[in-house]
């Protein structure tokens, strides 16, 4: 059982994360965590880990827990049994086995006898066979590492498995192994992810906003269903203000053209009536005073309608904002781009495949690259950028533009700021207002236009990146995209998906997204071996 009572969170520069958060998860439940990049999921986790402290709350664990955090870099020095904290142990089960029972090493073993062959075996269940404790996690790919932090699940059999993006660098065949586990488990799992096919899997879902918690009873397709009946409702409620502000402004409108003819009549018949000007003045002043109230009376009412609008615009879901205007006119479906004949790469006289490839990739298709860990995605895909030349056959590309889009999306150049990073892709001179109008479609604010590119997150970075080829004039012919989702929370891989509907041009996608890739339309593969 996990319990998380009233939690607050404050970053050390006092800007607080989120308040009075509450969490249950039962023995044996399993849920997923979601919310907006940069909404501290991850950092929930780790509280929950009793990683990081809580600025306010009460964590209440029943039975002991194992958490898998997002692998970067941050293990690459450090061997798998130090990663798996396993290192002393083994070193002590060595020293005894090779003569030097110490009273040290036989309390660091502590009779666990079992340790390596168990270690062996939790790597062998995630198809790491061949790895020792040893090996450096640097000389792993990301997939393998982030297989060594799962295999201490088998290791340590803990009752509660708390899992921070697991997903993120594993080919098909892993994430498969990731989907038998969650199915198969009866511990107490709870997931921040973003991969669909894994929330799928879950019994409950759990939204993560500033201030609270939503539960949501069921998987995230139920998710999904349930945020879509709250959207139509809300569409609903804004259809129905818009109408009321529109009846509100008439309303006002012909009550103030109503009154200046009553006002315009009454000085006419007090003009012929021939009364005192004081009296004139006193009856004046009155049908002034009454005027005031009715258009106070229609202008507190009008803005009261219209804040309430306003505040109905705003509770929309981001993507709903959002406006793409793709160019596509120089596009022209049919017209090879890029013809391969009998192509490989040799790295050390060693041939990248078994078979040398033959290729047509023709304008308007939309292709998924397929392949495992070293397959030789990456080769080809620098292939078709120019970036390297096969060392056997021949390669013709008759592309005008290309675009390339890594997980990272490294193309936004992290020396410039928001701003001005749209004025370089602004090929088209358009003017500085229309640019900055294009940035609030795209959610960047007054207050973010001056923020360093270094500084955002990867939905930002998504965003910027698809308003710089909104506005450039032109869509590229192609678009190659190396797992674009890897970095993004579930609303901006909703976003990037809406862009990639849109664009008419060539799309080429390396991604072990299932649900993206079907969502996105991709037609045809091409399997690496």
């Amino acid at each position: 059982m996990l319990l998380l009572q009233d939690i607050c969170y404050a970053h050390p520069n006092k800007d607080v994360l989120f308040t009075h958060i509450n969490l249950y998860l039962g023995k044996g439940e399993k849920a997923s965590l979601i919310g907006r990049n940069g909404s501290g999921k991850s950092t929930l986790l780790k509280i929950a880990a009793g990683l990081l402290s809580a600025t306010e709350g009460r964590i209440k664990v029943e039975g002991t827990l194992y958490y898998v955090p997002q692998v970067y870099g941050q293990f690459d020095a450090m061997t798998v049994a130090e990663t798996l904290h396993i290192d002393k142990k083994i070193n002590a089960y060595r020293e005894i086995l090779g003569g030097n029972p110490t009273e040290y090493n036989l309390e660091i073993l502590d009779d666990d006898w079992s340790i390596e062959e168990r270690f062996h075996q939790a790597l062998q269940d995630w198809r790491l066979d061949g790895i020792g404790p040893d090996r450096k996690m640097g000389s792993l790919s990301g997939g393998q590492k982030t297989k060594v932090l799962l295999s201490g699940i088998g290791l340590y059999q803990p009752d509660i498995v708390l899992l921070d993006e697991p997903g993120n660098h594993l080919d098909r065949d892993g994430r498969d192994l990731l989907y038998d586990f969650i199915g198969n488990s009866a511990q107490t799992i709870l997931i921040v992810s973003h991969d669909r096919a894994l929330l799928h899997r879950v019994d409950r879902t759990f939204e993560l906003e500033k201030d609270k918690i939503v539960t949501y009873g069921g998987d995230y397709a139920f998710y999904v269903q349930q945020k879509q009946h709250e959207t139509q409702a809300l569409q609903r409620d804004i259809k129905s203000s818009e109408k009321a502000l529109h009846h509100a402004r008439e309303i006002q409108r012909e009550s103030a053209q109503r009154q200046q003819k009553l006002d315009s009549k009454g000085k006419k018949k007090q003009q012929k009536s021939g009364l005192p000007t004081i009296s004139m003045n006193t009856l004046r002043n009155k049908a002034e005073n009454s005027s005031s109230k009715l258009k106070s009376v229609h202008a507190e009412k009008t803005q009261a309608i219209a804040h309430e609008l306003s505040g109905l615009r705003k509770s929309l879901p981001e993507r709903s904002k959002i406006k793409f205007g793709f160019d596509d006119s120089n596009l022209h479906n049919g017209k090879t781009l890029f013809k391969g004949t009998k192509i490989n790469f040799a790295f050390s006289d060693v041939f990248l495949w078994k078979s040398d490839l033959d290729i047509e990739i023709l304008s308007g298709e939309r292709i998924a690259l397929h392949g495992a860990n070293g397959s030789g995605k990456t080769t080809l895909i620098n292939m078709l950028l120019d970036n390297l030349e096969p060392s056997t056959g021949t390669l013709n590309r008759t592309v005008s533009k290309t675009v390339y889009v890594d997980q990272d999306y490294s193309a936004i150049n992290d020396k410039l700021n928001v701003l001005e990073q749209l004025q370089k892709s602004n090929l088209s001179l358009k003017p500085e207002h229309e640019i900055k109008t294009e940035l609030s479609r795209f959610l960047f604010p007054q207050n973010d236009w001056d923020k360093p590119c270094a500084a955002l997150s990867g939905g930002e970075r998504m965003r910027l990146l698809l308003c710089c080829l909104t506005i450039s004039g032109q869509s590229p012919e192609v678009i190659i995209l190396d797992e674009p989702t890897n970095n993004l929370d579930l609303e901006n891989v909703a976003i990037l998906t809406d862009a990639l509907r849109a664009y008419k041009g060539t799309l080429i996608v390396v991604s072990h997204d299932a649900h993206f890739v079907a969502d996105i339309g991709l037609q045809r593969e091409i399997r690496l071996e």
